[in-house]
Parts: structure tokens; C-alpha cells; sequence
């Protein structure tokens, strides 16, 4: 069977190309890093990286999400533990003011100051997170937690209800906590009838008291302020759960983005001690492919005729 030059040319030409092509295969695997150039190289694997990377973005949306939350924990902290400490203050006032020796217008001066901690007590109540949202209304949070009501009384205007959001695949968690929990209030029992006070009507109880000098009434108060504090240290406690929850989420969402991340490579990623050699083999073959073509391309019969 003879064999046409055309037919010799065509095939060398063909060769040549594969082998360039080839060659700026490998090429693009070196400038991009990565094993495959376009889906059709290889579908499956293409189809498990898209799952992989949506795995890895899930994860990252989660890790965002528990930096938020994380930050809200503690300006929640932040807050609780400075009602905390200017109700130990209230505590150490309303002890000194049942103290037979002072005077009434000692009483007053505490009483004033007791009024004037319930004010910042109301200003830490309507705490905001970094996007202006308030931290103890609930699922309310544009409404002020707490007002004056039309009686002068301060009243609760949030709700009770938690906002959960997803921190993980199976898991979420709450992230706001109800000002009424917070700045709870105590249930007041006469013997006849039980009613609720709130947690600013117990300050403003007890200044009057201090104020006119009625010892039952500061008696009494001292040991509602007990009751309010152990309010803010169950809340305080709460939070700390909390941020141990996200400590321990986020260090298993950087877990699983590690391992997803190390499975993603080895699919996606070009080995390149093996690529710069695949692309070292492809260049010699070309080369020589060319030279064989340039010497065999110049032979003719008359050649061997001379």
C-alpha cells in the first residue's frame, strides 16, 4: 500500500497539533494550579468539585454568621456585667440607708442616687449591637426594650420569643435573650394576693423608701435587689453558655473547612513536580517531531539519483 505525501503531510501536521494542544494544556494547568482546564475534561470530577466548593462556602457562611453572633454575645456581656456592678451599688446604698444614724436628708441624697444608677440601668437595658438593633427586646428588636408607660410605671415593649439561625448543618442557636429575662422582676406575695413588679419598679420602690425613711419598705427592698441581681447573673451565666457554644462551633466549622478544603485539592489542585515534567516530556516530543518532519519534508528520489 502506497502512502501519499499529502496524506504523510496531513498526518504530521495532525500530530503536531495534538502535541501543541497538549502543551497549552499543561501550560494552563501551570498558571492556573489546577487539573482541569474546562468541564469536559473530566465531568464527575468536575461535578464533585461544585459540591465540594458549595461545602466549603456553606461553611464559611456559618463562620460569618458565628462572628456576628459572637460579637453580640459580648456587647450582651458587656452589658449584663455593667448592670451588675451598678447593682451591687444600689445593694451597698440601700444597706447604708437603712442605718438608724443618718439623717433624712442623708436618705435623700441615696435615695437621688439610686434614681440616678435606675437611669443608667435603663440605658444598658437599651443596649445596641453594631447594626443599631437592640439586644433585649427579642425578636422586636427596632422597639425601645423598655418605656414609661402611661402610669409614669416603666414597662417591658419586646417580646419573649428568640431569633435562631443556622451556625451548622444540624446545628443553631439563639441569639437574642428577652429584656424581661435580663432585668427581671419579682413577685410580690401579701398574704392575700401575689403580683409582679418589675425590675424598675423595685428601684423606684426602694428610693421612696429611702427617701421617706420607711424601714419595712427598705427591708423589704434590700431583699428584692438580691432577687433582681440573681435575675442578672442567671442571664450572665446564659451568656457565657452561649459563647462557649460558639467557640466550640467555630472551631468545628474550621475543622470541616480544613478537611474540605484538603479533599478539594487533591481533586482540583495540579501536582506541579509532575506537570513541569508531563510539560518538559510534550516539549522534546514536539521538538523532535518538528525536526523529523523538517529532514523527512526535504527528501525526494532525485536525492538518491545524485
Amino acid at each position: 500500500m502506497s502512502i501519499s505525501t499529502s496524506y504523510y503531510f496531513d498526518q504530521a501536521v495532525r500530530q503536531m497539533g495534538d502535541l501543541q494542544t497538549s502543551i497549552a494544556k499543561t501550560q494552563t494547568q501551570i498558571s492556573t494550579g489546577q487539573q482541569l482546564t474546562k468541564p469536559s475534561d473530566n465531568p464527575d470530577k468536575v461535578n464533585a468539585i461544585a459540591r465540594l466548593n458549595s461545602a466549603i462556602a456553606r461553611q464559611d457562611g456559618y463562620a460569618s454568621t458565628l462572628a456576628t453572633v459572637g460579637d453580640r454575645l459580648k456587647a450582651e456581656e458587656t452589658s449584663i456585667k455593667s448592670a451588675s456592678d451598678e447593682m451591687t451599688r444600689v445593694k451597698e446604698l440601700a444597706v447604708q440607708a437603712a442605718n438608724d444614724t443618718l439623717s433624712p436628708a442623708d436618705r435623700a441624697n441615696i435615695s437621688a442616687e439610686i434614681q440616678s444608677i435606675r437611669a443608667d440601668l435603663n440605658a444598658l437595658a437599651a443596649t445596641r449591637d453594631v447594626n443599631g438593633e437592640y439586644l433585649f427586646s427579642g425578636t422586636r428588636v427596632g422597639q425601645q426594650p423598655f418605656s414609661n408607660g402611661s402610669n409614669g410605671s416603666t414597662v417591658y415593649q419586646g417580646d419573649r420569643a428568640g431569633i435562631r439561625v443556622s451556625v451548622g448543618d444540624q446545628r443553631q442557636l439563639t441569639i437574642n435573650r428577652a429584656g424581661s429575662q435580663v432585668f427581671s422582676g419579682v413577685v410580690r406575695d401579701d398574704g392575700t394576693k401575689r403580683t409582679q413588679a418589675g425590675f424598675f419598679q423595685v428601684l423606684d420602690d426602694l428610693a421612696n423608701a429611702i427617701k421617706q425613711s420607711d424601714h419595712a419598705g427598705m427591708q423589704h427592698g434590700l431583699g428584692e435587689i438580691d432577687q433582681l441581681n440573681s435575675g442578672l447573673s442567671h442571664a450572665l451565666a446564659q451568656n457565657g453558655a452561649d459563647q462557649n457554644v460558639v467557640s466550640s462551633q467555630q472551631s468545628l466549622i474550621d475543622e470541616t473547612r480544613l478537611r474540605l478544603q484538603a479533599t478539594l485539592s487533591g481533586l482540583a489542585d495540579a501536582d506541579y513536580t509532575q506537570t513541569i515534567t508531563q510539560l518538559q516530556k510534550q516539549t522534546l516530543g514536539l521538538e523532535a517531531a518538528q525536526s523529523t518532519f523538517a529532514k523527512t519534508s526535504n527528501l525526494s528520489l532525485f536525492n538518491f539519483l545524485k
